[in-house]
């Protein structure tokens, strides 16, 4: 099976082998361009985009990681526009990863779209299977949390410091917890005055 078919084959939810050598292959060549993504910190912001137009699938306008992002793949990551990632990000992107426009992270956000093998003796000879995990506009991720694959999350929804996602989140709520769930709805009624602060006293 070459490199194509296995990336095909993890993106489908099949069960693949995780130890091949063009799979450690790509491992070692996302930490290299994350390394010079972050040894370009302070240079041109478009230096630091070409950077990860090479080591990610999709990057929007304006796109910001904080040092220490990780990621196991990157070419299987889409990211909109204006998105932001604060300290020590950590996305493993075997099954997918996409998120839309306007989106923050806390520091020491996790998305984890693989999962080893149940069977003890599949996991020891590097069975693992994964799930796409999509994040969609204008969504607040606190400080710590974790993502599970296959995982869904609305837009609008902020999900509290500290939670860990085993289910999908729908558009428009504040979720939270361990495991997360949804809390209540967001209402119109918290739109403050910024926008008029913005426009009269910036």
């Amino acid at each position: 099976m070459n490199f194509e078919e296995q990336k095909s084959r993890i993106l489908s939810g099949k069960m693949y082998n995780d130890l091949t050598p063009e799979l450690i292959e790509a491992r070692k060549n996302a930490v290299l361009l994350v390394k010079q993504y972050h040894d370009s910190y302070g240079q041109p912001e478009n230096e630091r985009v070409k950077i990860l137009q090479k080591l990610l699938k999709k990057v929007g306008k304006n796109p910001y990681f904080e040092p220490d992002f990780r990621c196991e793949f990157g070419y299987n990551i889409s990211i909109g526009d204006n998105f932001y990632a604060n300290f020590g990000c950590i996305m493993l992107d075997g099954g997918g990863i996409e998120i839309g426009d306007n989106v923050l992270f806390g520091p020491r956000v996790g998305i984890y779209t693989s999962r080893h093998a149940f069977n003890a003796e599949e996991r020891a000879a590097g069975a693992c299977f994964a799930k796409k995990v999509k994040i969609g506009n204008k969504v607040w991720i606190g400080a710590g949390v974790h993502i599970d694959y296959g995982i869904t999350i609305g837009d609008n929804s902020i999900i509290g410091a500290g939670s860990v996602i085993t289910r999908d989140i729908p558009a428009n709520v504040v979720a939270a917890g361990v495991p997360c769930r949804v809390i209540r709805e967001i209402s119109p009624e918290e739109k403050s005055d910024y926008f008029s602060v913005l426009q009269n006293l910036y």
